[in-house]
């Protein structure tokens, strides 16, 4: 090898092919290898232009190379390979865009177990809330480029007012709806989910999701249409005006909307609160004494009585005639429950108040599709109507159940009428009722013209049809898990009382072949048709098209002439839906 530095460095062989083929063929020597004494110091000198032509023979006989045949193809030109690869270049730098960062930030909020439970839905929400903004590619539902859409100031301005529908702002968290400067994509992630759950949210409790009726009550069981996620952001995102769309989830009844303005118009009034609370009590004329009278004297800024505080003098009676007339109450100067209450009016205000959103939230418990024609029932009203396209084509009185065997609130559809009804006792008054009176006189159902049917240790007792049947003449059925249903009965009487809480639950109707007439009225059938059957066995005659039975509950309604009515709370349902709102707190 030394000797192969010296010739090659004497004989300055760069650029001579053959020198560098002779010299590859002696290094493969050894087996392939390099000789023995090889180092690893092998360089190659830089190339200098030889002096003199160099030849072959001139080598040692050791790096004389072998013959080599050149073919063809060997022989032409060195040109650069299309088959070799491109020079590598930089990778050039990868940018990203603010929506694909935005796009990251909301895809890694929803991918945060954390987070996503800290927006308050349930499972099945979220799991529709991800799919939404999926299907969007996790683009913002409400921004762009770092600004809201009008859409999302429409669903902000709608919750804003939610205490126009009788919901309550606070429930519906919205995000700053003025996003500070430069805030990050992480910040607007954040926002545009905020605002989406608001919405979702608001929409829910619009059909009827701030309370379960069901814990109110076991009988009472509406059929709520709550909206799912995904349905809410794409009717919202897909509509107009976004706004509009989100506040159509209340209820679009001409009964709701009335409630709805009673309330804005009280609302408006703004009575202000009394100075002083004047307690309830006895009435009140001049000469009497009571120790409220310093408290009207203070109602009325009078000052302290220089003779008697106790006496409710000619003075004192003055100044309650003077606010009986600025109330429209009777001018009687006397102290009446009447006065007492009007002085009290903040508080009158809010005990109304505070009905119209409990009735307004029962309103959230009704289909919005009641049907073109439909039975209405209010049972505190003790009235039932039979609507067709929003005129009552029919309006009679009704009996409904008792306190402790209330008339269940739901709504069903109407399949088929019985003339001749024959009446099975329900378990319920089998068991209160008949066992123990057939204990005490075996001839109990005899005499009162039922029949007793045994089978093994099981016992039913059945009213065959006739004019002592309680159930009349006629009954419509619309079947429900209560068995209850709408009636004839031989007590007619009952209808003229004022309070007709007397049933043991279904609804007993005054003028029933009137109303067969009305549901009949497309089938061929009249009143004088169908009693013509009386006497004649149970006869079934089935409604060409359900028709949809509402038993109700509102204790304020509106009549024709947009008069407002109360009635009692017959069974205290009322008073707990204002607790479950939280208005009774």
């Amino acid at each position: 090898m030394r000797h192969l530095r010296r010739t090659i460095g004497c004989l300055g062989l760069a650029g001579s092919v053959s020198l560098f083929a002779v010299a590859a063929s002696a290094l493969e020597t050894a087996e392939g290898g390099l000789p023995p004494d090889a180092t690893s110091d092998f360089v190659i000198a830089q190339p200098i232009e030889p002096a003199t032509p160099v030849f072959d023979d001139l080598l040692p006989p050791l790096l004389a190379p072998a013959p080599v045949a050149i073919s063809e193809e060997d022989s032409r030109p060195l040109q650069a390979s299309t088959d070799l690869p491109p020079p590598e270049t930089p990778a050039a730098a990868v940018t990203f865009t603010q929506t694909d960062l935005l796009r990251g930030a909301i895809s890694e909020r929803l991918a945060n177990d954390v987070a996503m439970r800290e927006l308050r839905l349930n499972a099945k929400d979220r799991e529709a809330l991800t799919a939404v903004y999926a299907a969007a590619e996790h683009t913002p539902l409400w921004s762009r480029d770092g600004s809201w859409l009008p859409s999302a100031h429409a669903v902000a301005n709608t919750i804003r007012a939610a205490a126009d529908d009788g919901l309550d702002p606070s429930d519906y968290a919205l995000p700053p709806m003025t996003m500070a400067e430069g805030s990050t994509p992480a910040a607007w992630a954040e926002a545009d989910l905020k605002l989406s759950v608001a919405a979702i949210r608001y929409a829910r409790d619009a059909r009827g999701g701030r309370i379960d009726p069901a814990r109110l009550s076991a009988l009472v069981m509406p059929t709520l249409d709550l909206p799912t996620a995904d349905a809410v952001l794409t009717a919202l995102v897909s509509a107009p005006d976004a706004g509009a769309a989100l506040g159509d989830f209340n209820p679009p009844h001409e009964g709701y909307r009335a409630l709805k303005a009673k309330l804005a118009l009280l609302r408006e009034s703004n009575v202000p609160h009394p100075v002083v609370h004047v307690p309830k009590g006895p009435t009140l004329k001049v000469g009497m004494r009571d120790p409220r009278v310093p408290l009207i004297r203070a109602r009325f800024n009078l000052g302290p009585s220089p003779v008697d505080e106790t006496a409710y003098d000619k003075q004192v009676a003055s100044a309650v005639t003077a606010f009986q007339k600025e109330k429209g109450l009777p001018t009687s100067g006397d102290l009446t429950a009447q006065t007492v209450s009007a002085l009290d009016a903040k508080a009158s205000a809010a005990q109304l108040e505070g009905d119209l959103v409990a009735n307004m939230e029962r309103w959230r418990w009704l289909p919005r599709d009641l049907g073109a024609r439909h039975i209405f029932v209010n049972v505190p009203e003790y009235r039932l109507r039979l609507v067709q396209e929003s005129d009552v084509i029919h309006e009679t009185r009704v009996i409904v159940g008792k306190k402790n065997s209330q008339t269940p609130i739901f709504s069903e559809a109407m399949k088929y009428l019985v003339v001749n009804p024959s009446w099975t006792v329900p378990p319920s008054i089998l068991k209160k009722e008949f066992l123990p009176a057939l204990a005490n006189d075996p001839t109990y159902a005899a005499r009162k013209g039922y029949k007793v049917i045994r089978n093994g240790n099981r016992i039913s007792v059945q009213q065959p049809p006739g004019e002592r049947n309680a159930l009349g003449y006629v009954k419509f059925m619309f079947p429900n898990q209560y068995a209850v249903y709408l009636h004839d009965t031989p007590n007619r009487s009952l209808f003229s009382a004022q309070d007709r809480a007397f049933s043991h639950g279904c609804v007993r109707v005054d003028q029933p072949f009137q109303l067969a007439q009305e549901v009949l009225e497309n089938q061929g059938w009249n009143e004088q048709k169908l009693r013509g059957l009386i006497g004649k066995g149970e006869r079934y005659i089935h409604l060409r098209d359900p028709l949809p039975v509402h038993l109700t509950y509102f204790t304020l309604s509106f009549d024709r002439h947009g008069a407002m009515k109360s009635f009692d709370d017959l069974y205290g349902l009322n008073r707990k839906v204002r607790t479950a709102l939280g208005i009774d707190s």
